[in-house]
Parts: structure tokens; sequence; C-alpha cells
């Protein structure tokens, strides 16, 4: 996946950098307390690192694709790890993981380790936010492989993970220009103070 990305770093930097993203903050931040850190895993362009930088949050950010790594510290003014999700190791805990249209590339079979890796760097009762296609299933679209998820499926998901609890769930229409007939599986996760 991340030959895809470098490849096309920065078409894809220019068709995300400036999607507004407020409705999803909205549901996320609040649950954040204020100057917390927050990790934004998976991060591409860095877009949503820098508004979480910019409202006074203490911001960690990776990136599976060294290239979009690089356009995000250029644009942070700090350095993105280049790490894929079951390769990253956090010295600190945070109080909230942004992993928004990131972690649909992880095949369904290395998912809930993926998920629980993110967690071990969640603070008791963090927040953990995570975005998928809406759909039930896993798929190609040329080089990228994507799984899809529904609230079925991912409840069966966490069913494995019982210091999760699945806080929010809802469905989104794709805010990007064109696109506004694909949607969105979202889900808020809370960390229960024996993870």
């Amino acid at each position: 996946m991340p030959d895809y990305y470098d490849s096309n770093a920065e078409a894809f930097i220019a068709s995300t950098l400036d999607v507004e993203m407020g409705d999803l903050y909205d549901r996320f931040l609040p649950l954040i307390p204020p100057g917390g850190r927050i990790l934004d895993a998976g991060c591409g362009s860095g877009r949503d690192a820098l508004a979480f930088q910019k409202l006074g949050f203490q911001v960690h950010a990776f990136d599976a694709s060294p290239v979009p790594a690089e356009r995000a510290s250029e644009l942070l003014g700090w350095e993105v790890e280049v790490a894929r999700f079951e390769d990253f190791r956090c010295e600190q805990s945070f109080d909230g993981i942004w992993a928004c249209a990131s972690l649909l590339h992880v095949p369904l079979v290395e998912l809930f380790e993926a998920i629980k890796n993110l967690t071990n760097c969640l603070k008791d009762d963090g927040r953990m936010y995570v975005s998928f296609k809406l759909g039930d299933g896993e798929r190609l679209n040329g080089s990228r492989r994507f799984t899809d998820m529904n609230s079925l499926k991912f409840r069966e998901l966490l069913k494995a993970a019982p210091g999760l609890v699945l806080e929010d769930e809802w469905t989104s229409r794709d805010v990007r220009p064109g696109r506004a007939e694909e949607q969105w599986f979202n889900a808020i996760l809370k960390k229960a103070g024996d993870a």
C-alpha cells in the first residue's frame, strides 16, 4: 500500500488537504481534554494533525508511506514518523487516537491486531476514532486493498476486544468533491480502565 501513496502523493494530498472535516472533529474533540495528546494514526497529508495542533492539542503522527509522511512533516514543521500500524510503538500514552480513513487498508485478518496495538497507546478512558468505507467485504481497487465495514461486522470484530467499548457509530457521506455517493462507517471507541 505505501507504494501507491508514494507514487501518487501529490494527487492524493491535493484531493484531501482542504477537505472540510468539522463535523467529524465536533464528534471527537469534545471527548479529548483541552491540550490533550492526540495520535494521528495514518495521517496522510497531515491535514487533521495540523487542525488539532492549531486547536492547542499535543499531536504525534505517523504514516506507512514515506512520501506523504515527508509532505506532512513539511506542513506540520516537525517529523512525522514512518510506521505501519503493527510496528508503531509509543513512548507515551494518548488521550485520543484519530484513525481517519487509514485502517481501511489493513486486511480483515490483521485488523484486530492493528486496533489492539493502537489501543496499547491509549490512556484509560481515552477515545479512538476510526472510519472505513461502508460495505461488507474486502476488495482491490487498482493496487489498493480495502476492508469495508458496517455496524454488524465492526461489532463482531470488537467481541475479541473486551477492553474497548463502542461509544458511538454513524454513517456519513464523503465530503470530497464529486464523491457524495460514497458512504463511510464511523465509530468512536472508549478504552475501559482494565483494558
